[in-house]
C-alpha cells in the first residue's frame, strides 16, 4: 500500500489511510489543517467507536489552545530532568518484581511487563498499586477491538468500553473529590487543585494518564525482548557490546507498540495527489511510516546500532507523547536490571499469539538462569 496507493481511501471503514512517512509526518505536525477533535469527525466518528478507537475526550483529543491548556499544568513533571530524580524509584520497583520472580520459566508479559507500568503511573498518579489488576481490566476494555465485524461483538465490545470507562470515572472522581484541598505532589493531587481544569477534564486527565502509562509501556518491553531474542542480540545488550537505548529505539522503529493515529481534514487539501475534504476521516499509520525507504535504510531489517533513528512511534508536532521519557527510562532500567539479575534469558518465539488492540503480545515465556 504504501509503494502503490500511499494514500488510499477505504469505502467499507469511509476513511483515509497514510502509508509513508512524510503523509503521516505532514498530517500529524500540521493541526490547523488536521484536528484531532473528535467531535468533528461527523457521522464518520460511527464507525471510529465501533471498532474499539478511543472515547477519552482529553489533550489527545483536542487541538491548541485548550490542548496547551489541558497538557501545560502537568507537562514539566514529565520531562526528563524532573523524571531522573524518579528513576532510583524505578530501579527499586523493578527490582521487587525481579525477586518475585521464582523456578527456572516465567511469563516475561504477565510477571513483569504489565505490573512494572502499572505499579509506576499507579505511584505517580497516587493510587494503590494493590489494584493493578482492576487497572489492566479497565485498560484492556478502553482499547478493545473485535476479533470480527459482527454485530454482537461490535456490540457486545462496546459495552464493555463503556462500563469500564464509567467504573474508571466514578473512581477518579471520588479521589479528586477526597484530594481538592489536599497538598500531596501526585498528580490527583495536582489535578484536584489546579484552577486549569474542569472536574471533567481531571477525571479525562487522569483515565489518560492511567491507560496511556500503563498498556504502551507493557508492549514496549514486550517488544523489546521479542525483538532481541528474534535477532540473538540479548548478550550484546547484555555486555554493553550494543548501545541498549539505541536497541530500544530500533523497537520502537521496528514494533511500535501504537500503529495508528487518527485525524479528521480541518479544510480541503491534497496529500500526495488525493484531494482530501474537509470533515474526512484519516487514519495515519505509523508503523508503515516507521519503515518507509524512503525515510530509513533497509526499514525491514532490524538494526539496533540504526542512527539517526527518526522513528515518530510517539507521535509528533503538539500531540507527541508525554510520557515518552518516562516510557523510555522505565525500558533502558528494567533490561538493564533484568540482564544484570540473569545470566541467560530465553524467550521462546514459537506460537506467538497477538494481542488484539496494540502492537504487542498475549504472553511471552521465558526460560532463565541467574
Amino acid at each position: 500500500m504504501r509503494q502503490e496507493s500511499p494514500v488510499h481511501f477505504d469505502e467499507q471503514r469511509e476513511r483515509w489511510d497514510l502509508f509513508r512517512y512524510d503523509d503521516v509526518n505532514r498530517v500529524l505536525t500540521d493541526h490547523d489543517s488536521f484536528t484531532s477533535d473528535r467531535s468533528r469527525m461527523g457521522t464518520a466518528s460511527a464507525s471510529d467507536t465501533e471498532d474499539g478507537g478511543s472515547i477519552l475526550q482529553t489533550m489527545i483529543s483536542v487541538d491548541p489552545p485548550d490542548h496547551n491548556r489541558l497538557r501545560g499544568f502537568v507537562n514539566e513533571r514529565f520531562q526528563p530532568g524532573t523524571l531522573r530524580d524518579y528513576q532510583p524509584r524505578i530501579e527499586e520497583l523493578t527490582g521487587t518484581l525481579l525477586d518475585q520472580i521464582d523456578g527456572t520459566t516465567f511469563d516475561f508479559v504477565d510477571e513483569f511487563a504489565v505490573p512494572l507500568p502499572v505499579i509506576i503511573i499507579a505511584e505517580l498518579l497516587g493510587i494503590p498499586a494493590e489494584r493493578r489488576d482492576q487497572f489492566k481490566e479497565w485498560s484492556d476494555a478502553l482499547i478493545a477491538r473485535p476479533d470480527d465485524r459482527s454485530t454482537t461483538t461490535v456490540k457486545q465490545v462496546r459495552e464493555r468500553r463503556q462500563q469500564a470507562q464509567q467504573e474508571m470515572g466514578r473512581y477518579f472522581a471520588e479521589l479528586l473529590a477526597e484530594r481538592q484541598n489536599g497538598t500531596g505532589d501526585d498528580l490527583i493531587t495536582l489535578a484536584a487543585t489546579t484552577d486549569e481544569l474542569t472536574r471533567e477534564e481531571q477525571i479525562g486527565f487522569c483515565m489518560l494518564l492511567l491507560l496511556a502509562g500503563n498498556i504502551t509501556t507493557t508492549n514496549l518491553l514486550t517488544n523489546a525482548l521479542w525483538c532481541f531474542e528474534e535477532h540473538g542480540i540479548t548478550d550484546a545488550i547484555r555486555t554493553g557490546k550494543i548501545d541498549r537505548k539505541q536497541a530500544i529505539e530500533e523497537v520502537l522503529r521496528y514494533r511500535s507498540p501504537i500503529q495508528s493515529l487518527d485525524r479528521i481534514a480541518v479544510e480541503d487539501v491534497e496529500l500526495s495527489g488525493q484531494r482530501i475534504q474537509a470533515g474526512d476521516v484519516i487514519t495515519g499509520w505509523l508503523g508503515a511510516a516507521n519503515r518507509d525507504p524512503e525515510r530509513f535504510d533497509a526499514p525491514e531489517a532490524f538494526r539496533p546500532e540504526r542512527s539517526p533513528n527518526r522513528h515518530i512511534a510517539f507521535g509528533t508536532g503538539v500531540h507527541y507523547c508525554l510520557g515518552a521519557p518516562l516510557a523510555r527510562i522505565e525500558a533502558d532500567v528494567a533490561f538493564e536490571m533484568l540482564l544484570d539479575r540473569f545470566e541467560t534469558i530465553e524467550a521462546d518465539l514459537t506460537d506467538l499469539q497477538p494481542i488484539h488492540s496494540l502492537y504487542g503480545l498475549e504472553s511471552l515465556i521465558c526460560h532463565y538462569e541467574v
